[in-house]
């Protein structure tokens, strides 16, 4: 049978297998930045069938298969999930080099078990065995995070999230722990002002408060902050197209949000001061907290606008930026840490030209309160694949400390994407199975254990306090 997801798939020596199979496979998943709907995981929904779990809002494959030529209608379309599943599978040989060939067939191996190649020739036995799978206990969405010993999953979620499947979850007794993250961005969206002011009537109504002023919306924030951390929120997460540090007066502020409650067109300049100052005071909230926050930038968003009209945003019309960060992300950390309110941060960028940037960034903003208070977040959306993982290793490891990384998570709408996890430890352990064997670092395994398990898992375990 032909395969490709061996025991030892990624392992190119004997130090990196033992490190592999003896340390990091054992260790629990902390999935601390997701896209799962809480929903699902409170009601145990079990998937009807493998396009379902696997292909509806999978940007990446979508993507993929509208360069193989699969007409819209037959990815996103009104055909049936046998026909969608079918394109992908006669698209998958055609992903060779591309991470989706190994993503794909990881997420089979684990958790179906399956070991053959996904091609025209085994979609009709993969399609209904996997099916017939979906069907049972151990495949529902609890299932699937038990096979998977996840540990924590902290999903994304909205200032006016009433939070109701997050107590439904917990109320459950399950014994994976899920926790909501504080999303704050739409405060921040004045750039559109009819979504805009629809959104702040509704946090108005959701806090309980008028929201008149721009003090009224920070008091609002405010409130629906304190019932996150009620509900066991321990990290914020934002993501923009570049770090906002405009410089702003509080009247300014005031009167650019007055302006925006009218109903009146801003000018760039005020939005961007409005964005700064939101993000400069969601930043302080957070420190008071002491919860850690997260900074995905670099995104150019929504390119198409024809398919933008047609399907929505997410849809795989995304692409990496090229505008310059280190300016404004200096500023704006700079600002935060005068002012001794800079709390524990994970960077993210998605332009690999940035990686040695932010690795020096870290630097900068250290304070020696704990280890490794300013992160580097592990190779995000375009650049979570092996050479985008091994770039981000290397740079870390040559600018700061990869021994206190708080390495992957899977930043997936999908529960069988926990294989990211795998995949990621198999990468590191082939990078330093590689450097013991060039004779670069010592053989020495008592060392390279406490490395292995630190980045997979108890490195996240204390930097978040779970």
């Amino acid at each position: 049978m032909k395969t490709i997801i061996t025991d030892d798939f990624l392992l190119s020596n004997d130090v990196a297998k033992k490190l592999y199979h003896d340390y990091a496979a054992k260790l629990p998943i902390i999935d601390y930045h997701c896209h799962i709907p809480p929903q699902q995981i409170a009601d145990d929904v079990n998937f009807k069938n493998l396009t379902q779990i696997w292909l509806y809002g999978d940007h990446y494959k979508w993507r993929a298969m509208r360069t193989n030529g699969i007409p819209e209608n037959e990815i996103t379309g009104d055909v049936s999930d046998w026909d969608k599943f079918n394109n992908w599978a006669k698209t998958v040989p055609y992903t060779l080099r591309n991470p989706l060939y190994h993503w794909t067939h990881l997420e089979l191996n684990k958790p179906f078990g399956i070991k053959k190649l996904l091609n025209a020739n085994t979609a009709e036995e993969v399609w209904n065995e996997c099916n017939e799978k979906l069907q049972t206990p151990e495949f529902s969405c609890k299932g699937l995070i038990k096979q998977a010993n996840v540990e924590i999953i902290c999903t994304t979620d909205d200032p006016v999230d009433s939070l109701e499947y997050h107590k439904k979850i917990k109320e459950s007794g399950f014994e994976t722990k899920v926790l909501p993250t504080w999303r704050a961005d739409k405060a921040m969206a004045i750039d559109n002002l009819n979504d805009f002011n629809a959104y702040v009537n509704t946090l108005a109504q959701v806090a309980g408060v008028t929201i008149e002023s721009y003090d009224d919306l920070l008091k609002a924030l405010q409130i629906r902050q304190d019932f996150f951390a009620e509900m066991g929120c321990k990290l914020s997460d934002h993501g923009l197209d570049r770090f906002f540090c405009d410089d702003y007066t509080i009247d300014e502020i005031k009167a650019i949000f007055s302006k925006a409650r009218k109903g009146e067109a801003l000018t760039s300049e005020e939005i961007n001061k409005y964005k700064s100052a939101v993000l400069y005071q969601l930043a302080v909230m957070d420190h008071a907290k002491g919860w850690t926050q997260q900074f995905h930038i670099g995104a150019i968003r929504n390119n198409n606008t024809f398919m933008y009209n047609k399907l929505g945003a997410d849809t795989g019309f995304d692409s990496i930026g090229d505008d310059l960060v280190a300016k404004d992300m200096s500023k704006f950390l700079n600002s935060l840490a005068t002012e001794e309110k800079l709390t524990k941060t994970i960077l993210y960028n998605l332009n690999p030209a940035h990686n040695e940037v932010y690795a020096t960034m870290l630097g900068n903003f250290q304070d020696g309160s704990i280890a490794g208070k300013i992160q580097w977040g592990s190779g995000w959306w375009f650049l979570d694949q092996k050479d985008g993982m091994e770039k981000q290793m290397n740079a870390l490891s040559n600018l700061g400390l990869l021994s206190r990384f708080v390495g992957m998570l899977t930043d997936s709408r999908s529960f069988l994407s926990y294989s990211r996890h795998e995949y990621f430890r198999r990468i590191l352990c082939n990078l330093l199975g590689q450097d013991v064997e060039k004779g670069l670092i010592p053989n020495d395994m008592e060392l390279l254990k406490e490395y292995v398990e630190g980045i997979c898992y108890y490195n996240a375990k204390n930097y978040f306090n779970f």
